[in-house]
Order: C-alpha cells, then sequence, then structure tokens
C-alpha cells in the first residue's frame, strides 16, 4: 500500500491542478463579466466620495466686501 504523502502529490498533481486552474478561470470571467463595469468604477471612485472640502462661500461678492469693510 502507498504511504500517505505519495497518494496527496499526486492527487495534488492531477485533481488538485486541475481546480486550482478552473477557480483561476472563474475569478478571471468573473472579474471581466460585461456587468461588472459599473461595479469596477464605483470602486475605484470610493476614496473620492466623502472629499473634505471647504465650504462653499454663497454670498454675493458685493456683501462679502461691505462686510470686509465695516
Amino acid at each position: 500500500m502507498e504511504d500517505t504523502y505519495t497518494i496527496m502529490r499526486v492527487f495534488a498533481g492531477s485533481w488538485g491542478m486541475m481546480f486550482m486552474l478552473v477557480a483561476f478561470l472563474g475569478v478571471i470571467l468573473f472579474t471581466l463579466r460585461p456587468g461588472s463595469r459599473k461595479l469596477h468604477r464605483d470602486t475605484a471612485n470610493i476614496p473620492f466620495r466623502n472629499d473634505d472640502k471647504p465650504a462653499a462661500d454663497d454670498t454675493p461678492a458685493p456683501a462679502r466686501i461691505k462686510e470686509a469693510r465695516q
């Protein structure tokens, strides 16, 4: 009877390799599927969603000038 190492080595060399190849191709196809463009674009823009910008000054320019003179 063969030892455990030899059995596992043969399995990994044949069916294990086939499983890894199928899993790799599945991940690639899942990533490149036609409907995933919007998802990838949204994910890529996550860092830009909550920009810390100064508040916009909605006061008209002449009113700001008056306030600065007083």
